[in-house]
This record gives structure tokens, sequence and C-alpha cells, in this order.
């Protein structure tokens, strides 16, 4: 650049992206509406006199915010009618958000298990306050309350978070675990895994009626490795299987004949598998076979 002259400005939409994308993947659980709804709030930026806005990270997490809630009480409804148990959509993610902790824990499948469980504005009073540190005037602004109403929100979803959250386990605690799988799954012999699952672990399978998978929660280890074996015991020598960074955490991913067939993830508990979670709906398996997520605090 020739002394002088004055450099490319960058765009705070640009910038914050990434931001934008986790507030939205957190609060909706879903890849491609995070997507959507930080594509509607780009084009809501784009038409913003930027002389007006004083701090434009508030501003775009506002927007998408007000999006994220438009957006997540549609799937509420449509999640009433969807067939088998629902589960978040697999998000392939770098090294970067495991060295983050607490990013990765917010993302985990076990975590956005226990947010599908608050209500749109405890969710988005949870995530803005708990994860991304907001102010309680900044999340009034997004959520349309009062400062005084959103400490009541925020209070009551955190105790609720609290009575429902597992303490995370350690990524390499959890990378171990999934080794034993990996082995099982390439060895044909799941029976060993029963060393590793709690006695009264739930196996939630999510095929959204396009793949084969229970229609309701399998609880107790016997019971959740019959089901395993007959699902995937059908086809060993179409099977092939990886590990990779999902959601923050070691995942299994099998492949059949080439096409990534099931993402699994494990919540981890005392040493012991308490949850496995198995997603074979094609429709939400793009974003767990490609390039990471770039997510951020």
């Amino acid at each position: 650049m020739r002394p002088g002259t004055v450099g490319p400005v960058s765009d705070p939409f640009h910038d914050h992206r990434s931001l934008l994308f986790t507030v939205a993947y957190e609060m909706l659980s879903s890849a491609a509406d995070a997507e959507d709804v930080v594509q509607e709030t780009w084009l809501r930026w784009a038409d913003v006199d930027r002389s007006t806005v004083r701090d434009p990270r508030a501003y775009l997490v506002r927007i998408v915010t007000r999006q994220a809630l438009n957006r997540l009480r549609t799937l509420h409804r449509r999640r009433e009618t969807y067939v088998g148990p629902w589960l978040p959509e697999p998000l392939l993610t770098g090294p970067d958000v495991a060295d983050d902790v607490e990013l990765a824990d917010s993302v985990s499948t076990a975590m956005l298990m226990v947010l599908e469980t608050l209500s749109p504005t405890e969710r988005a009073v949870f995530v803005l306050r708990e994860v991304f540190g907001f102010e309680y005037a900044e999340i009034a602004a997004a959520v349309d309350k009062s400062p005084a109403a959103v400490r009541q929100v925020a209070s009551r979803a955190g105790r609720a978070v609290r009575s429902r959250r597992p303490e995370p386990a350690a990524n390499s605690q959890v990378e171990q675990v999934m080794r034993l799988f990996l082995d099982a799954a390439a060895g044909g012999d799941l029976q060993p895994l029963m060393e590793v699952l709690a006695p009264d672990v739930v196996l939630f399978s999510d095929g959204g009626g396009l793949k084969q998978a229970a229609l309701r929660p399998i609880h107790g280890a016997d019971k959740a490795l019959r089901w395993m074996a007959a699902v995937f015991g059908k086809y060993p020598d179409l099977m092939t299987y990886d590990l990779a960074m999902v959601n923050g955490q070691p995942a299994l991913r099998f492949f059949g004949d080439g096409v990534l067939d099931v993402v699994a993830t494990i919540r981890v508990e005392g040493g012991l598998v308490t949850a496995l979670y198995l997603v074979r709906n094609p429709e939400k398996l793009a974003h767990a076979h490609g390039d990471a997520a770039q997510l951020s605090r």
C-alpha cells in the first residue's frame, strides 16, 4: 500500500459472522436454519444507516437473535409432528472449538438437548448471557423485554439448565470411549462396549422417517446394544468408520458405501456413557461431512 492511501474498511457483519452463526446455531440446533438466519441478518444489515449504529456487534447480535426467535417458534411447531426422537443437527467443528472448553460444551449434543427444554425466550436469554456474556440491557433490546424481566428469565433458565446439565467430560476421556466404539464397530462385536455403558444408558436415534431409527428412546445397555447390532450388523462389508470432531467433541461417523450414514455422539458421566445420540436423517448430515464450521464467542 502506498503511503497516504487508505486500506479497505472491514464490514462489521463479516468481522462478526462466525459469532452470529454460533448464536443462531445454539438457539436453533440446526446449521441449515442458522445459515438462513445469518443471511436474513445480512439483508437487514445492508439496509441500515451505519452512522446511527454505536455498537455494530451488539446491533448485529440483536438482529440475529430476533430472527432466530422467529425461526425457533416455527421449528417448535414442526418438531411436534417429527417422526421419532428429534436430535440437533451435527456440526463438524475444528480444533479451535475444542480448545475453547466453554464453547465446546455449549455446542455439545448433550447441552443442545438441555437447551431444547427451554422456552424460546429462555433459550435466547440463557445463550446470550451465559455463553456470550452480554449485559442484561443488551439482551433486553434483543428479546423486547425490560432488563429487570431479562434478569428473572435468566435466573429461571439458569436454574433449569443447571438441574439438567451433565458435567462435561474431558475430550480425552470422550475420545478414549469413542475409540472403543470404533474398534467394536470395525470388529463387528459390540459386546465389549457393555463395560463402558451405564446400566441406565439412553439411546436416541433420529432418522426423521427417512432412515431406520427407533421411534422412542431406548433405555438400558443391553437393549441399546441389541438395537445397534441389529441396525448396523446388516451391512458390515459396506460400512466404514472414522473419528471426527463434531459439536466440539470426538464423534464416530459411519459411512455406507462411501456416503455418510450416521453421526454418533455420546454423553459421558463418571467414566460411563449415559446417553448415545445417533443421527441418521440424511437431511441433517450435510454439515457433518465437509469443511469445519467457524464458531466463535
